[in-house]
């Protein structure tokens, strides 16, 4: 990244005026191009902005401030999400999905409230339910996600990165909570999916379960390049500040506005069901243009005494429907099926079908899952299929017009052996997919190759797909230990490689040797064994050798793991080709071991004990505790429940003290912990 270049001579008060001066431009800038949708500058200009402030944040570390525009980017990774309870429940809301459903919704609540109603209409967003507070200064402090409706995790790190939600609003002087949508556009998980795909890795099927999962990634800086966005809905505040905001939903909406929250901008004010209707069919009709899902329209009560009066019931308010759109559907002709091969040998059947337009896009291939799915709807080639998305990105095949099929069609049967390589396909015990058992498919070994490159895995930069092609096509791979043999000439001489690019690639294979034993557990693509597996592999064994010979039961009472990790780490080193790549990268100098500065494998002296850690530890870091504890065969929870075996409280402890006094969980004060981790004799 290019550095902005500042004047040798800028002294702290002119530093800490231009500074305020950024802060509040790049703010004004993302609001018009996020939230407003009319930026006045260039990407470059905007960019420029943010690399003056992060120059100066970088010279004058006194002006730097955790709600500053440049630390969207995201943090150091997360040791874990806490459990915080909502101030108030974020209740479902109730559906309704006919005509009919609608009309009853509205004559109950006018029994209840009168027929002096009217509803603000707006769009329903399929995406992950999100509480924000603010303090009194206008500052982000905490958010949480839906979880149950009463307690949820806190996402904070991850939900700073998102850049249409203020960090910063005018202050107010008194604390709110924002309720809102996070969700990923569809044209940011068309990207995010195309970089799974392409690694290997199963594609997310909607936007809702990509923001779901990404907003819960422990990494803030890989959930940054994302891509998700919000709207917000709602506000909420202490009883005695209800006088100083809006009286009105529709008022609340323009109050968030106002203050640079962005409020969709598709909702109306309806005062009948015919209304109601109107602005959905008006809605429906255009949800495929919008970049982002919607899946219905949610009519709520504008005026907040009626909804008070109308009240709740344990699960939804009274004064709120969601009425669901139609799932969108579509009818073409299967005009083959294909068999796929993933990275772990997996046969993935694939529907090619008459290209046919389906909720904005048009669609010539279906996923069918696999054997047993096709058998259930009888699908065969050359039949005539219904496809639905209903909120889906990844289209699906959910019937079959029988009455069009042709004469003679053919049940479909899974190949017998591999379609890319010929080896064997087997098919385990008690699952719907087929595996090739080929150690040297070239379907496999590509994807392969890209999951060890990954950043989470041994983290060799610039090794993607198009060079693991060119690798794979010359002849210069056969296995993931082919890569430490690389040669700087015959890299240099590839095509859109040349002298400077070859020596990074090669510097980067170099640096993975040293990675340590979790990463290339998870980099060898062993299945069921994914990062948390690996690292608590890693802690349990301390070498690869080890995990090797391990006991099948020893695996098994790893807590989070059981018999079929351990099964098919028995598996995979029964193999002796897979044995053959493990000595090439033996001999090539890959560690095979835990790095030194973790220790040497520890005694379980905790194995089976449930820990949370609250307050503040002298001695350690949270994440330096929570390792000491797993590396003797103890697990840490951040919720305190019944069956904790023992809370660990530091200084200025939160909450979760108060709560394991009352449940009567062990309590272990700082001197004690050490004691139990044996750290007094390992300094000694």
């Amino acid at each position: 990244m290019t550095r902005a270049k500042l004047p040798s001579s800028l002294g702290q008060e002119d530093a800490r005026r231009r500074v305020d001066e950024l802060r509040r431009e790049i703010e004004r800038h993302r609001r018009l191009y996020y939230v407003e949708a009319r930026p006045e500058i260039s990407d470059p200009e905007y960019d420029a902005l943010e690399r003056e402030l992060r120059a100066l944040e970088e010279k004058f570390p006194a002006l730097d401030d955790p709600h500053s525009p440049t630390h969207r980017v995201g943090g150091e990774p997360i040791e874990g999400f806490e459990t915080v309870a909502h101030s108030e429940p974020m209740l479902s809301l109730d559906n309704s999905f006919s005509e009919e459903e609608l009309r009853e919704f509205d004559a109950r609540l006018r029994r209840l409230v009168g027929d002096a109603v009217s509803y603000v209409v707006e769009l329903k967003i399929d995406g992950l339910g999100v509480a924000l507070r603010y303090d009194g200064e206008g500052r982000l402090a905490r958010a949480v996600t839906r979880g149950d409706g009463l307690r949820g995790d806190d996402v904070t790190a991850n939900v700073r990165t998102i850049r249409s939600l203020p960090l910063l609003v005018e202050p107010t002087g008194f604390a709110f909570e924002v309720r809102g949508e996070v969700y990923m556009p569809r044209p940011a998980l068309e990207r995010l999916n195309a970089r799974r795909e392409e690694a290997g890795e199963e594609a997310f099927a909607n936007p809702r379960n990509a923001a779901a999962g990404s907003i819960r990634l422990l990494d803030p800086r890989v959930v940054a390049g994302r891509g998700l966005r919000a709207f917000v809905y709602a506000l909420h505040a202490s009883a005695e500040q209800h006088a100083r905001l809006p009286k009105t939903h529709d008022g609340t909406l323009a109050w968030l506005a106002e203050r640079g929250f962005p409020v969709n901008p598709h909702h109306r004010t309806c005062h009948s069901v015919e209304e109601i209707l109107k602005f959905s069919r008006e809605c429906e009709a255009k949800r495929a243009s919008l970049d982002y899902d919607v899946d219905g329209v949610v009519a709520k009560l504008d005026e907040h005494r009626l909804r008070e009066e109308a009240g709740s019931t344990s699960k939804h308010p009274r004064w709120a429907v969601a009425h669901k759109f139609a799932a969108q559907r579509a009818t073409t002709v299967l005009r083959k099926i294909v068999v796929q091969v993933g990275r772990t040998g997996a046969l993935t059947p694939v529907a090619e079908l008459e290209p046919v337009g389906l909720a904005g896009s048009t669609v010539s291939r279906a996923t069918l899952h696999n054997e047993d799915e096709i058998a259930r709807k009888d699908v065969r080639e050359g039949d005539t299929v219904v496809l639905e998305k209903g909120g889906d990105v990844i289209p699906k095949v959910v019937a079959v017009v029988e009455e069009k099929r042709r004469k003679g069609a053919r049940r479909f049967r899974m190949p017998e052996r591999c379609p890319t390589c010929g080896a064997e396909v087997y098919r385990p015990e008690g699952e719907a997919v087929r595996r090739c058992v080929g150690a040297a498919c070239p379907a496999k070994l590509r994807n392969a190759l890209l999951h060890f490159a990954r950043r989470n895995a041994m983290d060799i930069e610039g090794l993607g797909p198009s060079l693991v092609d060119q690798l794979m096509e010359k002849g210069m791979v056969a296995s993931a230990a082919s890569l430490y043999s690389l040669r700087f000439e015959e890299l240099a001489a590839l095509e859109r490689m040349g002298e400077k690019s070859a020596r990074n690639l090669l510097a980067q294979i170099e640096k993975s040797k040293r990675n340590g034993l979790a990463r290339l557990l998870f980099a060898l693509g062993v299945r069921h064994v994914g990062e948390r597996a690996a690292e608590l592999l890693a802690q349990r064994f301390g070498s690869l050798d080890a995990v090797a010979s391990a006991q099948r039961e020893d695996i098994e009472k790893i807590y989070e793991l059981g018999p079929a990790v351990a099964e098919s780490i028995a598996h995979f080193f029964a193999d002796k080709e897979n044995r053959k790549v493990i000595e090439e990268i033996r001999c090539a100098g890959v560690s095979l071991e835990k790095p030194k500065e973790e220790g040497a494998v520890a005694a379980r002296t905790l194995e089976g004990k449930t820990f949370v850690l609250t307050g503040t530890l002298a001695s350690m870091t949270r994440e330096e505790a929570k390792r000491e504890i797993e590396r003797r065969g103890g697990r840490v929870t951040s919720a305190v429940t019944k069956k904790t075996g023992c809370v660990v409280a530091g200084a200025e402890p939160g909450s979760k003290l108060e709560k394991a006094k009352a449940l009567g969980v062990e309590i272990a004060d700082e001197k004690e912990f050490l004691r139990m981790v044996g750290r007094e004799a390992d300094s000694g």
